[in-house]
């Protein structure tokens, strides 16, 4: 199945180690949507040196540990999004919009009281990761992304720094291997 016919939605982007630009060296990125229209998701391995409780106290309390705002991606840094997880396969609570299996998107200018007691985790990020239409087929073809599946709990761990590596070697084969890449390999 080529990468045009097939849905990227709910899969990990993550960064081949020759990817150099700076807004996207060695990320993992959870693909939230994917059509014939551009692409769009949330870098969920870099948290920022800013607290939840700086730009949306109501909701720190609920953030899963490390409680700080992730940078989602380049564009639109100056909006949150909350990027939730829900337990089991229950109907679509109210101020959530349920995008891959039990992963959605919450409305945080709802009262977090009224959404949180049916919450698996949560995290906030500024801006995201998009793409026109074309433009992600055309990057994964030159080999700056592998697409691999994604787990349940990627977008929530609790050690966001190494889930570049952590993802990678999880994976069957060859790929596994590049877990080993050096970040800096001048120096090995």
């Amino acid at each position: 199945m080529s990468i045009q016919t097939r849905r990227l939605s709910g899969s990990l982007l993550v960064a081949s180690p020759t990817l150099e630009d700076e807004n996207f060296r060695r990320t993992v990125i959870l693909m939230l949507d994917h059509g014939d229209d551009g692409a769009l998701g949330l870098v969920v391995n870099r948290p920022m040196e800013v607290d939840v409780s700086s730009v949306l106290p109501a909701w720190q309390p609920y953030t899963t540990a490390p409680g700080r705002l992730f940078q989602g991606g380049p564009v639109q840094l100056d909006s949150a999004l909350g990027l939730v997880a829900m337990p089991g396969q229950g109907a679509e609570p109210v101020g959530v919009r349920l995008l891959i299996g039990s992963i959605g998107l919450v409305d945080l200018d709802a009262p977090p009281e009224v959404i949180v007691p049916g919450l698996a985790g949560l995290r906030i990020f500024a801006g995201y990761a998009g793409w026109a239409a074309g433009q992600l087929e055309g990057e994964i073809a030159e080999g700056a992304w592998f697409v691999v599946d994604s787990e349940p709990r990627d977008a929530f761990t609790d050690r966001p720094e190494r889930l570049w590596g952590e993802v990678l070697r999880r994976q069957r084969g060859e790929l596994a291997l590049v877990s080993t890449y050096p970040d800096d390999p001048t120096m090995n």
